[in-house]
């Protein structure tokens, strides 16, 4: 392979259950390129796009970061986890009895611009040197400030209590799943995050990335 060849972004169509750095070994493993970065971690139940880069193209990563992002997804109503996603066990809190298709948009609306989010504690974040997920798992207690995010958009495409499907378009460094936990407790039932799909980032689409699979079969 040239060097030339080496020098790429790839816009991969992430299946569940794989880390982004399960990704980025995959593809380097399979197309025999040493150095190859992700441009914006997904979460293991996430799916949808991630940008790779390899060779000199890995010096556009952090350009690509700071890009807007788009997803699509589904929060629960009525139920909670400690991850805000399924990675750990549903605890239920409500019935969602008090919770009216006209209160989801509403509550919707509360989020849109500059907010102050904590990121989950089940998260890649370092406190104090270690990623803060590898405490949580521990049952660590972990004290987490929070961040600056804005969310552009976030628009409710479907509501069959207790589920709500949603788009979001925010900027870096926004988590989903804190925004499903912030929803829930908003409205006063709960929510966790129970799907999720990553579907732009930029400029880049997820209607042109291509799987593990079509990649290391080229």
């Amino acid at each position: 392979m040239s060097v030339e060849e080496q020098d790429k972004i790839i816009l991969i169509d992430k299946p569940t259950g794989w880390t982004s750095f399960d990704v980025v070994k995959k593809i380097r493993n399979c197309l025999g390129i040493r150095k190859v970065g992700h441009a914006g971690t997904l979460d293991p139940l996430a799916t949808g796009l991630l940008i790779l880069c390899t060779g000199k193209k890995t010096k556009e990563i952090n350009e690509i970061q700071e890009m807007e992002k788009e997803y699509v997804g589904e929060f629960t109503l009525g139920q909670i986890t400690d991850s805000f996603d399924l990675e750990t066990p549903v605890k239920f809190v409500s019935d969602c009895k008090n919770v009216t298709p006209d209160s989801v948009v509403e509550t919707a609306k509360k989020f849109v611009g500059t907010v102050n989010q904590v990121p989950p504690a089940f998260s890649a974040i370092k406190i104090e040197g270690k990623r803060a997920y590898l405490k949580a798992r521990k049952g660590e207690k972990q004290s987490i400030q929070p961040r600056k995010v804005t969310l552009y958009s976030f628009e409710i495409l479907k509501i069959e209590i207790p589920l709500i499907a949603f788009k979001v378009i925010c900027s870096k460094g926004t988590y989903i799943r804190s925004l499903a936990n912030d929803f829930g407790n908003e409205i006063g039932a709960g929510a966790y995050l129970s799907r999720l799909k990553r579907t732009r980032i930029g400029t880049y689409n997820l209607e042109d990335a291509a799987t593990i699979e079509q990649i290391c079969l080229q």
